[in-house]
């Protein structure tokens, strides 16, 4: 039993502590680094100075002119050793699928780490996203060193953000405490704001400003919501040791008072929708997204957003049992419905690429809002493949868009032509996942949107589904029109060979398409947890 107890807690705090482990080593190299450049940058004259000898060791004198610096360190390298992060994840998120199912929720300390189903399948998600994004890593920040814009302190900097912000993720996944629920989303914006700011351009320091100030409005707002919720709670005579724990709170959402929760769910849902880039606190992501380096928006499109939404799912559940469905139906639907709206009319006019991606982010964080509403087992079935076939794409969409930016220099679209003749690999790529962006088979988005329709039929709301899928065909047709004009065509007329993009660059490309192909075709060996992680996002189960 202790064993079992033992193992228990370290599945669930080793998708946190690893990712931290591998930021605290990059923190230590970029100190490192960062002694290393400023020592040269002294040199005036040949002056001895004190510089330490071995760990712990005494320091000795060392003429300064005659200590060259040291060579660039092996950062390419570590980059790739930084998989170690998602692939703990993907460990620890596959050992919880094959015995969550079947012997029900796990937690640790005290209910403040808990795993069931919903966690589960998220941060399978989140493990493979990562695992995209991390391995695209080492040859874009190659791409950048090549032309200047990074060095090895950068490198290391980015490293150790990158990672921090998988931890972040990670416990925002796994905590069954509605406030470490929220410090967890709080600390993905502080992370996140350094890395949409890490090239330190005057258009990207606007960005990442902009995207401080939108989400930390958001994320006050989710505050004020969790502590109506935690009042509710304790009015209602919950202990305070668990007035904010997720599992009692379902348990006791009979004896709630409804009007202090309506207005907490109501708070909840624009906040934490601000994160999932959902409407009237969305303006954040086009310019984050453009302006961040393309891994680290693949992950921010990936899976920040549907970690963000994850959480209004959990307050959905306690809502609907408090106030019954209709409440957070109508609230998610008319913001679905806006998002969808919007999202359509800036991508009919959109002229950056980096940019359409984020707001096609927009509208499939629309269409999922809209499945959510919907509610039952069925369309939360098709929300968490949405999200799953979604966060793959996007991330090849945007590691791809970041190859393309590289080797043109521009992220215009009508500067872009001819791209499959330029680079077919890189053309290829991108005009797939555009694909599978587009809900076309074989791949998982298809499947997830015949699904949404299904249950919004079976839900009696067939004027939101007919309104929402017009609005997303005509997202589509904008998206397909402006891939296309980039893709296809004759090639540059100074094009001696096309370019080749290595297996380094399309490794990553190639594994997030399969990967997204394989969930279309069959979701079979993942149904069992599926169909759990739906019947308690649906508040079916507990």
């Amino acid at each position: 039993m202790r064993g079992t107890h033992m193992l228990t807690t370290l599945l669930l705090v080793a998708p946190v502590a690893t990712p931290l482990s591998v930021s605290a080593g990059h923190a230590l190299r970029a100190r490192r680094a960062d002694i290393r450049v400023r020592i040269p940058a002294a040199r005036t004259a040949p002056v001895d100075v004190l510089v330490p000898v071995g760990a712990g060791g005494p320091a000795e004198a060392v003429p300064l002119d005659t200590h060259p610096p040291e060579p660039p360190t092996p950062t390419r390298s570590r980059g790739w050793a930084g998989l170690v992060s998602p692939a703990a994840m993907l460990a620890c998120g596959a050992a919880l699928a094959a015995r969550v199912p079947r012997t029900g929720p796990v937690s640790a300390f005290g209910e403040v780490l808990r795993a069931d189903a919903l966690t589960v399948w998220m941060l399978l998600v989140v493990g493979a996203v990562a695992a995209l994004a991390v391995a695209a890593g080492p040859a874009h920040l190659a791409g950048e060193r090549a032309a200047g814009r990074a060095a090895d302190r950068t490198v290391h900097r980015y490293h150790l953000l990158v990672h921090a912000f998988l931890a972040a993720m990670c416990l925002a996944v796994l905590a069954g405490n509605l406030g470490v629920l929220w410090v967890a989303v709080e600390a993905t914006t502080v992370v996140t704001a350094f890395l949409v700011g890490h090239r330190r351009t005057r258009t990207s320091v606007e960005a990442a400003w902009k995207y401080v100030v939108i989400c930390s409005a958001g994320i006050a707002l989710a505050f004020l919501g969790t502590v109506l919720v935690y009042y509710a709670a304790r009015r209602a005579g919950i202990p305070e040791t668990g007035a904010l724990d997720w599992r009692v709170l379902v348990a006791h959402a009979g004896s709630l008072d409804p009007n202090v929760t309506r207005l907490g769910i109501a708070l909840v849902v624009l906040g934490y929708g601000a994160k999932a880039g959902l409407v009237p606190l969305h303006a954040w992501l086009p310019d984050a997204h453009s302006q961040a380096p393309s891994p680290v928006s693949a992950l921010m499109s990936g899976v920040l957003l549907a970690v963000s939404f994850c959480a209004v799912l959990r307050y959905k559940v306690i809502g609907d049992l408090v106030l019954g469905t209709g409440f957070a139906r109508g609230l998610l639907a008319a913001i679905a419905l806006l998002t969808l709206a919007l999202a359509a009319g800036l991508l009919l006019a959109q002229r950056d690429y980096k940019r359409m991606l984020a707001y096609s982010s927009m509208e499939h964080m629309g269409l999922i809002a809209l499945g959510a509403s919907f509610g039952g087992p069925l369309a939360l079935s098709a929300v968490l493949l949405h999200i799953a076939g979604h966060g793959l794409a996007k991330t090849v969409a945007f590691c791809a868009s970041g190859q393309l930016l590289q080797l043109r220099g521009t992220s215009r679209i009508g500067r872009i032509r001819g791209l499959v003749a330029l680079s077919p690999g890189l053309g290829g790529a991108l005009a797939l996942s555009v694909v599978a962006l587009l809900g076309l088979p074989p791949f998982a988005l298809f499947a997830s949107e015949l699904g949404l329709a299904r249950a919004g039929f079976a839900a009696g709301l067939g004027w939101p589904l007919a309104v929402g899928l017009l609005l997303a065909l005509v997202a589509f047709a904008a998206l397909a029109a402006r891939t296309a004009k980039m893709v296809l065509g004759p090639a540059p007329a100074d094009l001696a060979a096309p370019v080749r993009i290595g297996a380094a660059r399309g490794l990553p490309l190639g594994a997030g398409l399969l990967c997204c192909a394989a969930l279309g075709l069959t979701v079979q060996p993942l149904l069992p947890l599926l169909t759990a992680a739906a019947d308690i996002a649906a508040g079916a189960a507990r």
